[in-house]
């Protein structure tokens, strides 16, 4: 009797397991084609958003970003996720952020409080600390990286729109505010240059500003320039023990003296090789002026180390003063003394205890700055400037325009020593016109100036064969726009005017600038410095009214700063 039951248990245990083995094989292949089935979407769903991305490609894609518009000319395209993906060396412009690609895989972007990063080739993002899953934000093509505008819109609170009819992603901004981090320091980006020391020297001037630019270039691009070339191999007359200001580095940098290499002309043999050809070409340099600090701290985040002065009465590192700190490596001077020291700015904190320095200034807050006397000096070379200094914050220097040597073909120019003075008619607006003879059959492309205070309206004109200055009454207008802050620009030409080799043409400009009577630079013998300024080779005229011209070579000795720039 146990035998018979024993038998059927095992009959139904065996039933039993059959049956859960059919529901289990059931099952699997339920879920088997379940995930077959989501394969199968998947790949449909890549198929069609590859179709579609490269049908939009074909078409005339534009990105209107707060009513300015790019479309594909400048290197969009839109990404398989069917998303508008930018140039990375476009964000700063677009965006207003700093973006910087490291060790040639990680992007970071910096706005405000806000960092971003993302590699290439990651299934995800972070904002501040948080990772975001998304694929494909980061790609590259070549030797150029792209970053997704959905992401980087959603990221900043941006709205971002994709109108698939008129191939078209609209972003607006909105009111957004930037709010500044308290504390900023490019040395925990990786973005400050090699601490130097100018030694006897007076070439505090020429350290601070190719500091500047070796700040600005990084991570990138990781340079280290000459100070020699800058102090000897320029136009003006003055050694190396004279000292300088930065109008005159802008003046070496406009005019394609330079950058030159430190490894080609070494710093402190006193000799500098006037042949060496610079390795990169400055097309536009911005002053910030008044103590603006929020516009000083953007400048760092979106560019780099910005070119400053201070007056200090010690002269090297060793040396010391009633103003300076050894122990806290901190500075404040407030008395009434010029700038007399250029230093640069590499960030800030504004919680720096006023306690921390030898007097007590008004308030908490300091820049972070990068000297150049050695590592000995400060904190391996930097210390902190108050915020309440006298003159720290007067006149910044950026360098906003920093560009590959094979930008232009030729410079047109007249005026080495650059923006050593103004001319005008006791009004706010001047017509000034350079002549110019073409070396080749080539086209004129840009044009470059000064301006000289802020919020400053220009037009540019050209005369493509000139003949005497009656010829200045056919100009074309070329380009016209408003200048926020003071400097050098470059404008470049949407329509290049054809030049003949042989002859003579003109580049015009006319300069409106608010409470400024005087607002066209000029070059000029002013004082020791540009006493042997050059004024015989330039053909230069200016006018009130753009009608009655006067050379300004023959009348008031001096060559009009507008320069031109070709291609073949």
């Amino acid at each position: 009797m146990i035998m018979k039951k024993t038998r059927r248990f095992i009959v139904l245990g065996i039933v039993a397991l059959a049956i859960v083995y059919i529901q289990y094989n059931h099952l699997y292949e339920k879920a088997f084609q379940l995930q077959k089935d989501e394969e199968i979407v998947a790949e449909s769903k890549s198929y069609w958003h590859s179709i579609m991305a490269a049908y939009a490609n074909e078409q005339d894609l534009t990105l209107s970003i707060d009513k300015e518009n790019y479309t594909s000319a400048d290197g969009l395209y839109v990404s398989e996720e069917l998303e508008v993906m930018m140039p990375v060396d476009m964000l700063r412009e677009c965006f207003a952020c700093s973006a910087h690609i490291y060790n040639k895989k990680k992007l970071v972007v910096d706005k405000g409080t806000t960092t971003f990063t993302v590699k290439l080739q990651a299934d995800s993002y972070c904002v501040n600390g948080e990772n975001h899953e998304a694929e494909h934000v980061l790609e590259k093509k070549q030797d150029t990286y792209y970053v997704s505008t959905a992401v980087l819109s959603e990221v900043f609170g941006y709205t971002y729109k994709w109108d698939a009819k008129n191939n078209m992603a609209t972003i607006v901004s909105g009111d957004n505010e930037i709010e500044f981090p308290k504390t900023y320091d490019l040395r925990e980006e990786g973005r400050t240059g090699e601490i130097l020391n100018q030694g006897a020297y007076g070439t505090c001037w020429a350290f601070a500003a190719l500091s500047s630019m070796e700040s600005i270039l990084l991570p990138e691009n990781s340079q280290q320039f000459s100070v020699d070339h800058m102090s000897i191999s320029n136009s003006f007359s003055s050694n190396q023990y004279d000292g300088g200001d930065y109008t005159m580095g802008m003046a070496y940098l406009t005019a394609w003296q330079g950058p030159v290499l430190e490894e080609d002309d070494p710093y402190g043999d006193g000799k500098s090789e006037d042949s060496l050809e610079a390795v990169y070409h400055v097309q536009e340099i911005q002053l910030i002026t008044d103590k603006d600090y929020d516009a000083i701290k953007q400048a760092v985040m979106l560019y780099g180390g910005v070119q400053t002065s201070i007056y200090n009465s010690m002269t090297n590192g060793y040396s010391s003063n009633a103003q300076y700190s050894y122990y806290n490596k901190s500075y404040y001077y407030n008395g009434d003394a010029r700038p007399n020291h250029d230093i640069v700015i590499v960030g800030w904190d504004d919680d720096y205890s006023k306690e921390n320095f030898v007097s007590t200034p008004e308030g908490d807050g300091a820049f972070i700055c990068q000297n150049s006397w050695g590592k000995s000096f400060g904190d391996d070379g930097f210390f902190y400037v108050s915020y309440y200094d006298t003159n720290i914050g007067n006149n910044n220097v950026v360098y906003t325009g920093i560009e590959a040597v094979d930008n232009y073909d030729s410079i047109y120019q007249s005026d080495l020593c650059g923006w050593v003075g103004q001319i005008g008619y006791g009004s706010d607006s001047v017509y000034g016109a350079n002549i110019y003879t073409a070396k080749e059959d080539e086209s004129l492309s840009a044009v470059g100036f000064y301006v000289t205070s802020e919020d400053t309206d220009y037009e540019v004109y050209a005369v493509q064969d000139y003949e005497n200055t009656d010829s200045l009454d056919d100009a074309i207008l070329l380009a016209s726009g408003n200048k926020k802050n003071s400097g050098y620009y470059t404008v470049d030409f949407s329509q290049k005017l054809h030049l003949e080799k042989g002859h003579q043409f003109a580049v015009m400009i006319k300069i409106s600038a608010p409470d400024n009577d005087h607002p066209l630079a000029i070059e000029y013998r002013a004082d020791n410095f540009s006493q042997d300024a050059i004024i015989t080779d330039g053909e230069g005229y200016i006018s009130i009214s753009g009608k009655d011209w006067v050379s300004v070579e023959e009348t008031y000795s001096c060559n009009l700063c507008i320069k031109a720039y070709t291609d073949k």
